[in-house]
């Protein structure tokens, strides 16, 4: 009896680790590359404007849920209000931050 007690446990212990968060497992981590290929897909038509871009989006912090809104379909890169569009307030702060260092860090440099 105990030793079948101590199988079940060892089988079903498996099958109940794969039911934590899907949610993190089945969205993929969005990277620097993904949001400067999205930036070119929205309309950015530098390859190294869209790669500084990116960059300072990342180093400014956003999360990857703010990141992944801004990779989405429904991301619109000149929206003044980007809460609406499913950022969080923080990440919406985030990325009107790093608008603003890509008008001077990225558009002086020669592209």
């Amino acid at each position: 009896m105990r030793i079948s007690l101590i199988a079940a446990a060892l089988i079903a212990l498996p099958v109940l680790a794969a039911c934590g968060n899907d949610k993190a497992a089945a969205a993929p981590t969005v990277t620097q590359a993904d949001l400067a290929k999205s930036l070119q897909d929205k309309g950015l038509k530098s390859q190294q404007l869209a790669d500084c871009a990116a960059k300072l989006f990342i180093d400014q912090g956003i999360s990857q849920d703010g990141l992944r809104v801004m990779v989405s379909n429904e991301y619109d890169t000149k929206a003044a209000d980007q809460e609406t569009l499913g950022m969080s307030k923080d990440d919406a702060e985030k990325a009107r931050t790093a608008s603003t260092r890509i008008a001077t860090e990225c558009m002086t440099a020669p592209h």
